[in-house]
């Protein structure tokens, strides 16, 4: 029974969601899905690791509540899997659930987590839920609870974890309604034209795709002359090209005139289910490799015939045992039937591999699973229909067929689970890995768990190195679950190491942990010993530049590198094999479309341009000026050198200096509000009259079209109004950041504020002539001081006070931070994106929104990131197996969404050669002593028939074919380490013992070579 405490954590999730947890989620499901997350009851049938998994997934995610139900003994198998557990629970016997409860319940406040205290699972008990998840329950149980669920609102879900293998079953009812089938944010773009037909043919602006497909909905706004289409209802679109599609008769709307922007409209969608009686039968199966396309059908029956085994016997069969696979065989044979050929060994390794419990494969199908979990209760997103089946076979060791069946065979250990698919040896194997994870925020804390329950590490030779130098945010605690609220503000990495020896105790002492930033300064703690101990790397990070530099370092010390990332319900897994795959950095992103300059400043038509244009004005504001006047009240020869450059720019960081320290230096809170009301009229009111004075609205260009149409829309100054939320908003904002800087106590009552502007003059503006608007960034800056007043700054410079008259006095810099809710940032950057918004007719946002914009926030969710590392650790266990076939390795490409999994084989590291070598990536020249510079070149004449032309480490020229011969002469002379020095003109670092040299070459025809890279011995 619910508790008054359950019903009051109950009460506040419904009525308001907690943003700075959920943050990162929100920008997934929304508010919408997420309010109806907040209604919905689940439960979880089955606590093993699977079992958990789920629970946990769901419980991060934000449901009404979370109750579980397994009251079997705790047993030491399940701590193979199961991260809620520990040893002295297996000794105390108690059942799953209420050992499981206490530790599940620390995840998330909002969420109770309850135990079922029911005899048993009656039709009554389950209509309680809204979602009824079971877990490696035999095929009688999953139909006797699907009878009692399938037609009523309780939707169903099983799932089971067999070794390797994976199974998943939805029913959600006869008519479940999908609201949002993809997620995708929907499409919107402007229209040059409408056709007034019986096709109604859209034309759309050329400058991008309007991204539509054939059945897409769309409404309009804004159109003129068909005024009638605004907020019409939902219209069909059928694409005719890139840039055109049709909406239907337009005939008796008027003649299109001008204007008008398209709005994609999400239409939900009705999904008939099927029971699991009625499924088994004739299954629907969500393909997931198209490299195993006959595996679903076959494990269809396979999953059948070993519930059916397990039924029989009271037992799963044993580990490799050859009898009993012969009969999980046999009745998989009866099941499949005569209509196609059965995968026999197939059938035999789930046999053999059934009563093994892997931690990665139980991550990738738990992430799943609670992800349909959250589509049942939210209706966002594209539940799957309606079997899925998956395997990683390829991860099965090469030695496994050859081992004798006692290799599998229960040790009595927490690692059984494993060693039952993958053998003592192996086990061995894993246990005396040293692995590196570059660091532990979501990705990496899910890295850890797989990694503790795997054992990973824990051997005599054994160790796991994590690095993260960033602290633990609230935000965090909704997908970086080894993180709960005591731990904010400590160090990432100390304190999920921690928590996973906590886990399992034979990690105690052999997870180290670091604050280090990976990159050339740390090259001194990560180098050669340091690599050189390494079996390889896993990164767990959120940013390319230091991917690539890991990547880099993987490819230089010839280690595997196993990397991965998330976007939402997007994520994709990669693995680099030195010397077989290609590396991380072969490949990249297309680089971000930017907002043109002319846009942001005069033209914006999206929520997107007005955003960035307030995060501009934060720095422009509360950032840049308060370190420009640090620099002069710090550095001596601050206006010498601005005296010497001259120009526009340094001009107007002077008369910035100027207005900060003198014409505008608040000396009271009042001041800073007459100082944000003079901005707002500046620019929001002030800029759109000159704007509008240069081009008016009425404006037409050289062919007499009219200035203001497609994306160029007329804009309106704002009048002030204390009485508008948005004015008021954006007064308060900026004059607590003003205020900041200088140092002085801020206020927010707004009888304040009000009194203060109500006091206050405003001067009038009067728009000025001859100011030419940057229509397009071709065009050069407009209005740049006359050159007889560029350099002319010796008037302005004695205008400034000097800094000896200001001893002591600095300003406080301002850098945003996004998630900090009282800071006022977000609030200025809002206010102020909104009201250039309503300048320019744009439909404002909530803060939520602008801070996912100015932020650049990755969206995130936990199931995510659980079933990618699940799928990195499935790689792993193929690295450490030292596979060489590219064949055997798999990158993975996932949405969640949609559900779409697929697989494809890594690219082969493409091949060069220079004379007659082959040569990748993965090769190199290793110059084992310190040679001259002549003998290094004769070295590479001499022994591979290349003619140096040039040498460089770095940024540095050690060699060329141009050098002046003095020049050439010295250098030639000159040892390698020497060299690097001399011409460097810094030492090398006393952790250096190779260093790595580039050179350009000729082959033995005299044609330029590409080569390998070169690394030189110096110590």
């Amino acid at each position: 029974m619910a508790t008054a405490d359950d019903m009051k954590v109950d009460e506040q999730q419904h009525d308001q969601i907690d943003e700075a947890l959920y943050s990162r989620q929100l920008y997934v499901l929304g508010h919408d899905a997420m309010k109806r997350m907040a209604l919905s009851n689940v439960l979880v049938v089955g606590v093993k690791g699977l079992g958990a998994e789920i629970a946990k997934n769901i419980a991060l995610a934000g449901v009404k509540s979370v109750t579980i139900y397994d009251p079997s003994p705790v047993q030491i198998s399940d701590l193979s899997t199961q991260f809620f557990l520990r040893p002295e629970d297996v000794q105390a016997a108690k059942p799953r659930d209420q050992a499981t409860q206490p530790r599940l319940a620390e995840l998330n406040t909002y969420v109770p987590i309850r135990v079922l205290q029911e005899p048993e699972l009656t039709k009554e008990v389950l209509s309680r839920f809204q979602v009824v998840v079971t877990t490696d329950a035999s095929t009688a149980r999953q139909l006797e609870i699907n009878d009692l669920t399938h037609a009523t609102d309780t939707h169903f879900i099983s799932a089971e974890v067999r070794g390797l293998f994976g199974s998943v079953f939805t029913d959600f009812g006869p008519k479940f309604a999908c609201i949002d089938p993809t997620g995708e944010q929907p499409l919107t773009g402007m229209i040059v034209s409408i056709a007034n037909d019986s096709e109604g043919m859209v034309t759309t602006l050329d400058e991008t795709r309007h991204g539509l497909e054939d059945g897409d909905y769309v409404t309009f706004s804004e159109v003129q002359g068909m005024e009638s289409l605004n907020g019409c209802e939902p219209r069909k679109v059928t694409v005719k090209g890139p840039y055109t599609f049709t909406i239907g008769d337009t005939t008796g709307l008027g003649e299109y005139k001008r204007g008008g922007i398209f709005t994609q409209v999400k239409m939900p969608k009705v999904i008939a289910f099927k029971s699991l009686r009625e499924s088994l039968k004739e299954p629907e199966f969500l393909i997931s490799d198209f490299g195993k396309f006959d595996r679903p059908a076959a494990l269809h029956a396979g999953f059948q015939a070993l519930s059916a085994f397990s039924e029989k016997h009271g037992r799963l069969p044993r580990p490799r045992n050859a009898e009993d696979a012969a009969e999980v065989l046999a009745t998989t044979k009866q099941i499949f039937g005569d209509d196609g050929d059965l995968p026999e060994s197939v059938i035999r390794e789930l046999a053999f591999q059934a009563s093994g419990d892997l931690s990665p494969m139980v991550a990738y199908v738990g992430g799943f699973v609670a992800q349909e979990a959250l589509k049942a209760c939210s209706g966002k997103f594209h539940p799957l229909v309606q079997h899925l089946y998956v395997d990683s076979l390829e991860s099965l060791p090469s030695s496994v067929p050859d081992l004798p069946e006692s290799e599998f065979a229960p040790t009595g250990s927490r690692y059984d689970g494993q060693i039952a698919v993958l053998g003592k040896t192996f086990q061995e194997k894993i246990a005396n890995t040293r692995q590196f994870l570059v660091g532990s925020g979501a990705i990496g804390c899910e890295m850890l768990k797989n990694w503790s329950m795997m054992g990973l590490g824990s051997g005599p030779e054994g160790k796991i190195h994590v690095t993260d130098m960033d602290t633990i945010e609230k935000s965090n605690l909704n997908r970086q679950f080894l993180f709960r609220p005591k731990d904010v503000g400590a160090f990432k990495a100390d304190t999920a190491a921690a928590a996973v020896a906590d886990m399992n105790p034979d990690l105690k002492g052999k997870i180290e942990s670091h604050q280090n930033r990976v990159g050339p300064e740390t090259e001194d703690v990560y180098g050669d010993d340091f690599f050189g101990a390494l079996t390889g790397v896993t990164n767990a990070l959120d940013n390319v530049q230091a991917r690539q530099y890991m990547d880099r370092r993987c490819v230089y010390y010839e280690k595997p590198l196993l990397e991965s990332g998330t976007l939402g319900t997007k994520a994709n897994t990669q693995v680099v094999i030195p010397h077989l795959t290609e590396s991380y950095s072969s490949s990249q992103d297309p680089p971000e479309k930017s907002i043109p300059v002319c846009t942001l400043k005069n033209f914006p038509n999206q929520i997107e341009h007005t955003i960035q244009w307030a995060r501009e004005q934060f720095d422009e504001f509360f950032l840049k000026p308060a370190e420009n006047v640090n620099q002069y009240l710090s550095q001596p020869d601050y206006l010498e050198t601005a005296l010497k450059s001259g120009g526009n720019g340094q001009r107007e960081q002077l008369e910035q200096i100027k207005q900060y320290l003198v014409d505008q230096r608040p000396i009271s809170f009042e001041a800073c509000i007459v100082w944000a009301r003079l901005k707002f009229e500046e620019n929001y009111n002030n800029v759109i009259r000159q704007l509008l004075h240069s081009l008016p609205a009425d404006a037409v260009t050289s062919n007499g079209q009219p200035f203001w149409s497609g994306p160029k829309r007329a804009p309106k100054p704002l009048t002030f109004d204390t009485s508008d939320p948005i004015h008021l908003d954006y007064i308060i904002a900026a004059a607590n950041l003003h205020a900041f800087n200088y140092g002085l106590k801020g206020e927010t009552d707004p009888a304040l504020f009000k009194k203060v502007l109500s006091s206050m003059t405003v001067p009038e503006f009067v728009p000025k002539s001859n100011v030419k608007v940057q229509i397009n960034d071709n065009e050069p800056v407009q209005n740049a001081a006359a050159d007889g007043e560029e350099n002319d700054l010796t008037e302005l410079t004695s205008s400034l006070p000097t800094p000896a008259s200001l001893a002591g006095l600095r300003l406080q810099p301002i850098e945003m931070e996004k998630d900090d809710d009282t800071n006022h940032h977000m609030d200025f950057i809002t206010a102020s994106s909104n009201l250039r918004a309503l300048n320019y007719g744009i439909k404002p946002v909530d803060k939520h929104q602008t801070k996912g914009i100015a932020g650049k926030i990755i969206p995130a969710i936990a199931t995510t990131t659980a079933l990618a590392t699940g799928l990195v650790n499935l790689e792993l266990y193929k690295v450490l197996d030292g596979k060489r076939s590219i064949e055997s390795y798999s990158n993975a490409f996932v949405n969640l969404a949609l559900p779409f999994l697929a697989f494809s084989d890594p690219i082969e590291a493409p091949k060069l050669k220079y004379n007659q070598t082959e040569w990748t990536l993965w090769s190199r020249f290793d110059v084992d002593r310190d040679l001259t510079l002549e003998e290094f070149i004769q070295l590479f004449k001499n022994e591979h028939g290349l003619e140096i032309s040039m040498i460089s480490s770095g940024v540095s020229m050690l060699f060329s074919a141009f050098l002046p011969a003095k020049k050439r002469e010295e250098r030639l002379k000159m040892p390698m380490s020497k060299l690097i020095e001399t011409v460097g003109r810094k030492p090398l670092p006393p952790h250096a013992k190779r260093v790595i040299v580039e050179i350009m070459a000729d082959d033995e025809t005299g044609e330029d070579v590409e080569v390998p890279f070169v690394v030189v011995k110096v110590k």
